[in-house]
C-alpha cells in the first residue's frame, strides 16, 4: 500500500564521483538520494548527548540519507562535507548567515564548489594512491580517509591527550592512518616506526599537500571583503538551526 503521506527527495553529486568506492557500493553510482528534514530530524539536532559526544551531525546525515545499502562509515571525508552542505541546503534553504571578528556574512551554499580532482587518477588508484617522498625517495601508498578511520584518528588524539595533556600528535597521528606502506611494508608497526623516526619534515609537508590535492571535496573556504585570504566556513549545530 502507498503511503498517505510523502516527503521530496533530491540526488546529490559526490565530490568522488564514486570512483573511490568498492564496484558493490550504492555509492559507486557518483550520487545519493537525501529527503528533506522533518520535525523528527529536527529532534536529533537538540538531542545533548549527540550534542555533547560530537555524534549530532553524523547522526543527522544517516537519517537523511535514504539510498538503499549505503554504509555511512565508508563515506570519504570530502563526500560527506558535500552531504552535510546538501543536507542543510534541503532543510534550510541555501543562505547561511554567521560571524566572524563581529562581522555578520551571508555564504550562498548552492553556489559552493567541488574541488577540482583528477578523476582518471582516483578510478585507477582505486583508493590507494602512491607518492614518491622527493627528499628521501622512500615510495609511500596512502589512502582517502573516511568518516570511520577519522573517528579512529580522534579516539587516538583524544587518547594521548588523556596520557599527556600537552600531546599534539595530530600530524602524525592522521599520517598514520593515511598510510597503507611504505616501501612496500604494509605493517601498521613498520608505517608507525617510519613515520615516528624517519619521517623528514620536508617529506610530511610535501605528502600532506599531495594528500590534499588529490582528495575530493566541496571547498568550503569563505571569501570576503576585508577578511585577509579565505578562512573556513564555521561549521557547528548552528550550521543546520542558527536559533540554537
Amino acid at each position: 500500500m502507498e503511503p498517505k503521506f510523502k516527503i521530496p527527495t533530491e540526488t546529490v553529486e559526490l565530490p568522488s564521483k564514486g570512483l573511490v568506492y568498492p564496484e558493490d557500493s550504492p555509492l559507486r553510482s557518483g550520487t545519493i538520494e537525501m529527503k528533506y528534514m522533518t520535525a523528527k530530524e529536527e529532534d536529533i539536532l537538540t538531542n545533548q548527548n549527540f550534542i555533547a559526544n560530537g555524534t549530532v551531525i553524523d547522526k543527522l546525515l544517516k537519517a537523511l540519507i535514504v539510498t538503499e545499502g549505503v554504509d555511512y562509515s565508508s563515506l570519504i571525508i570530502g563526500d560527506k562535507n558535500a552531504i552535510m552542505v546538501a543536507a542543510r541546503i534541503l532543510s534550510y534553504g541555501k543562505d547561511y548567515e554567521f560571524e566572524i571578528g563581529g562581522e555578520k556574512f551571508t555564504v550562498d551554499l548552492s553556489k559552493l564548489d567541488h574541488k577540482e580532482t583528477d578523476l582518471k587518477l582516483l578510478k585507477e588508484a582505486n583508493n590507494n594512491f602512491e607518492f614518491t617522498l622527493p627528499k628521501t625517495g622512500n615510495i609511500v601508498t596512502f589512502r582517502l580517509i573516511t568518516h570511520k578511520i577519522e573517528r579512529d584518528i580522534e579516539n587516538e588524539i583524544a587518547g594521548l591527550k588523556k596520557l599527556n595533556k600537552d600531546s599534539s600528535a595530530e600530524v602524525t597521528t592522521r599520517l598514520k592512518y593515511a598510510l597503507t606502506s611504505v616501501n612496500g611494508l604494509t605493517e601498521s608497526k613498520d608505517i608507525r616506526e617510519f613515520v615516528d623516526k624517519y619521517l623528514l619534515a620536508s617529506d610530511a609537508r610535501a605528502l600532506r599537500k599531495h594528500i590534499s590535492k588529490v582528495s575530493p571535496d566541496i571547498d568550503l573556504v569563505f571569501y570576503a571583503e576585508g577578511v585577509s585570504g579565505g578562512v573556513p566556513l564555521p561549521i557547528g549545530v548552528g550550521f543546520f538551526w542558527p536559533d540554537l
